[in-house]
């Protein structure tokens, strides 16, 4: 699997040189620990989201993607030190992101049975009398509806759309790219979710620290990814990199972090090359039974 810190710096050098060369040479170093790994492709979609997909000289069947997703993690070569520069965590718009997130947006960021596939996890992974955070919450966590949680908080941008959450027991309006401290106490959660929006976070390290800061030994935190995003305001590594790459990328997260069990990735996509896909990166606090 590929040697971070020689695909990051690689990374840099190119967005200096040619960025319009830099991603296809930034795949191509990845695949040459794997020849099989696809490469991706950046395309339109509606209402300002892009969907990054899957693409190579042949088509992979569904149960290979998933095969591929889920060793992306098995055994990584993670690189002695952080290896990714400021300028990775980039956005093509740099402006408050508090006037970006003022309007609500009342919608699924993913299509109906991606949000299904994701609760149906869901409903495995939750405990009734969970304590649970989700950040960059919103209207919906797509927490099942039977979920009878503890302290269930979401941590998000839009006072209007957290307040219409009927799954939380309170929300906090807090822009976590300006200030990555949680107002929690250490240890307040069984749980951490968070469903696609590990892409708009541009202090990850920052913000992966303060996950395991709150967790419970033993608690776990469930990122949740897809291939749609607002690519304003995602960090500039994730917009120039693919599916199986992004998983590696939030892998390194948990690893960087500090004080987490290693990473997995568990690929649920519903309907493999007919609606989104959908991924979870998820890790434990050290510490547990």
């Amino acid at each position: 699997l590929p040697n971070l810190s020689t695909c990051c710096a690689l990374h840099r050098d190119l967005a200096l040189a040619n960025p319009t060369k830099m991603r296809s040479r930034f795949v191509a170093l990845l695949a040459s620990s794997q020849s099989h790994l696809v490469s991706g492709f950046i395309s339109p979609a509606l209402k300002g989201r892009v969907t990054i997909s899957s693409s190579s000289s042949t088509s992979l069947k569904s149960s290979s993607m998933k095969e591929l997703a889920e060793k992306v993690l098995a055994n990584p070569k993670f690189p002695p030190e952080w290896p990714f520069s400021p300028a990775d965590f980039e956005r093509t718009d740099e402006s408050d992101d508090s006037i970006f997130y003022d309007q609500p947006r009342l919608v699924y960021h993913i299509d109906d049975y991606a949000v299904r596939a994701l609760t149906q996890y869901y409903s495995h992974h939750l405990k009734d009398g969970d304590d649970v955070l989700d950040i960059c919450s919103s209207w919906v966590s797509h927490y099942p509806e039977e979920f009878k949680g503890g302290n269930v908080v979401g941590l998000g941008m839009n006072e209007y759309e957290l307040s219409q959450n009927k799954q939380l027991s309170s929300y906090v309006v807090k822009d976590l790219n300006r200030d990555p401290i949680f107002p929690f106490q250490d240890e307040s959660f069984d749980k951490v979710t968070c469903v696609v929006s590990v892409d708009y976070l541009n202090q990850p390290l920052e913000i992966f620290r303060e996950i395991s800061r709150v967790l419970r030994p033993g608690g776990e935190c469930i990122i949740s990814m897809s291939n749609r995003c607002f690519p304003t305001k995602a960090f500039r590594i994730w917009l120039q990199t693919n599916d199986l790459e992004h998983i590696f990328i939030v892998g390194s997260f948990f690893h960087y972090a500090g004080g987490f069990d290693p990473p997995s990735c568990e690929d649920i996509s519903p309907n493999p090359g007919r609606s989104d896909p959908l991924f979870i990166v998820k890790a434990a606090k050290k510490g547990g039974d």
